[in-house]
């Protein structure tokens, strides 16, 4: 894998469109090679799920996912005993049934956590024994060993996001970090391009896009905004804007729609509120 990284950073940038994020590929791509289990922490938006599929289809691994949730719980992460069955053949290994951690060891796959953060601290520490021992305890059944390719992937957003804890420092000494942030204004054009109707000649306009552009772009950095917009947002903002017909006002409108669920307020922002932030954020087209 080392000659050959860059090789197959290439390859997987090109097989499924992932613009730029070189680095980032190539240090997941040695982790998951030498059987490390990795966080990747970064703002909602800039890519991280889509980045581990990439590398896990390229790799040929199979890929359990689970979505981080505070009403998650230990028996929905390792498996749970069907009680119709157990009344029927008692607590055997029949009535077992795996959740995504025993399945992922179970079948050697990689076992993504998408906002592992979201998860009660409880749920997350039924992790350390896995990432620690390749293995889990499960009672009446017994230890469930790893098979060979069995690692975790997680990721987390910042920890000033709402709803999201700590990781313990214990389950932390158990990954590898590898922190993604937003991506240059020429990388995050060219996933706008060909993320939205950009595509098709009929509403093809190079200068909405640098409008949708440069207002996610701003809030940012506007004082306004506490947290700001990723690519996401202008790809809503392009295809919303296109279909109206293009124009600076249909751009104004769309920014109205696309951009209040992705991002939140300062305080200063609140004085404003969010239909003044979003008219300031409209003005940085030009």
């Amino acid at each position: 894998m080392a000659k050959n990284t860059k090789k197959s950073v290439a390859e997987v940038a090109s097989k499924f469109g992932v613009v730029g994020r070189a680095s980032e590929m190539e240090a997941l791509l040695h982790c998951v090679s030498a059987g490390k289990h990795v966080l990747l922490e970064g703002p909602v938006g800039v890519g991280k799920t889509f980045l581990v599929n990439a590398v896990a289809h390229w790799l040929d691994r199979g890929v359990i996912r689970v979505d981080g949730d505070s009403r998650f719980t230990e028996q929905k992460l390792t498996g749970w005993f069907d009680p119709p069955t157990v009344l029927k053949k008692g607590y055997t290994k029949d009535a077992y049934f795996d959740g995504p951690l025993s399945e992922a060891l179970r079948k050697g796959s990689i076992l993504f956590i998408n906002e592992l953060n979201r998860m009660p601290e409880g749920v997350q520490n039924v992790l350390l024994p896995a990432l620690d021992e390749r293995r889990i305890e499960v009672p009446r059944v017994g230890t469930l060993g790893a098979a060979p390719g069995f690692c975790v992937i997680a990721t987390q957003n910042p920890r000033e996001f709402v709803a999201t804890s700590h990781l313990s420092e214990a389950l932390l000494d158990r990954f590898e970090l590898i922190t993604l942030d937003y991506q240059s204004e020429e990388e995050e054009r060219e996933i706008l391009r060909a993320a939205t109707l950009y595509k098709e000649k009929e509403y093809r306009s190079d200068e909405l896009a640098d409008w949708c552009l440069r207002a996610v772009r701003a809030t940012r950095s506007s004082p306004l905004f506490k947290r700001g917009a990723s690519i996401r947002a202008g790809i809503s903002i392009y295809d919303i804007a296109a279909r109206m017909g293009g124009t600076f006002a249909d751009f104004e409108r769309a920014c109205r729609i696309a951009i209040p669920t992705r991002v939140e307020l300062s305080e200063e922002g609140a004085e404003v509120g969010m239909k003044s932030a979003l008219e300031e954020i409209a003005k940085k087209k030009r």
